[in-house]
């Protein structure tokens, strides 16, 4: 199994958005939908942060509401603080009637997170690759707080480190994690298998060739005159 670092992994989402030109909200959509295709109950929680895996947390939470499911979102931040693409699928998900409750503070996210414990399952959408350090605030409080329920993460795991597989003080243990493209390097650390859970890494229409240098020496386009 192909395992990137985190630069490598970004390097990829580079080359497919910005150089092959496959736009970034096409990709949280096809993110998003990967998780979803592995929810088959209700009520679905999605516990999201304002950044591109909290988007993909979005469109989860639109996917699980038009299936019919009972669907409670927590953001733990303030909805202006969400951003780009992430801010769009938070629109359209408010927009077909979809709520959230903002917990921007450790006591709001505690006792929102704490209320999901009655859901089928808990869709983990709070930080993706790249986080480093000790977590902090609302983040940390929520997944201290996490409820005993099915857990799909989204990417990989909050809380862990994607290059070592390491904690980062406090991580999610997933039952299923649902990578996209590629799986991560710290994923072969055996910290990091217990917090896994199952792993299914997801085809989100990121070509092979954007993850190695020869291969993208070859395929990638010509500079435009």
């Amino acid at each position: 199994m192909k395992q990137l670092t985190t630069a490598q992994m970004r390097e990829a989402d580079r080359r497919c958005i910005e150089d092959l030109g496959m736009p970034g909200v096409v990709l949280m959509n096809n993110a998003g939908t990967a998780v979803f295709n592995h929810i088959t109950r209700g009520p679905v929680g999605v516990v999201c942060g304002k950044g591109n895996n909290g988007g993909d947390g979005f469109v989860v939470a639109r996917l699980a509401l038009l299936a019919g499911f009972e669907t409670r979102v927590v953001l733990t931040a303030e909805p202006d603080a969400v951003r780009g693409d992430a801010a769009v699928f938070m629109r359209l998900y408010q927009n077909i009637g979809g709520s959230l409750i903002s917990a921007a503070t450790e006591e709001e996210a505690i006792q929102a997170v704490t209320a999901l414990s009655d859901c089928a399952v808990l869709v983990d959408a709070l930080l993706g690759t790249g986080i480093k350090g000790s977590l902090h605030g609302p983040v940390r409080a929520a997944i201290a707080a996490w409820p005993s329920v099915y857990t799909i993460a989204v990417d990989l795991p909050s809380g862990m480190d994607s290059d070592t597989g390491q904690s980062c003080g406090r991580c999610i243990r997933a039952n299923l994690t649902v990578t996209f493209a590629f799986a991560k390097q710290g994923f072969a650390a055996p910290e990091a298998r217990a917090n896994l859970g199952k792993l299914v890494v997801a085809d989100i229409g990121i070509p092979d060739c954007c993850s190695d240098d020869e291969a993208w020496a070859r395929c990638k386009p010509a500079p435009s005159r």
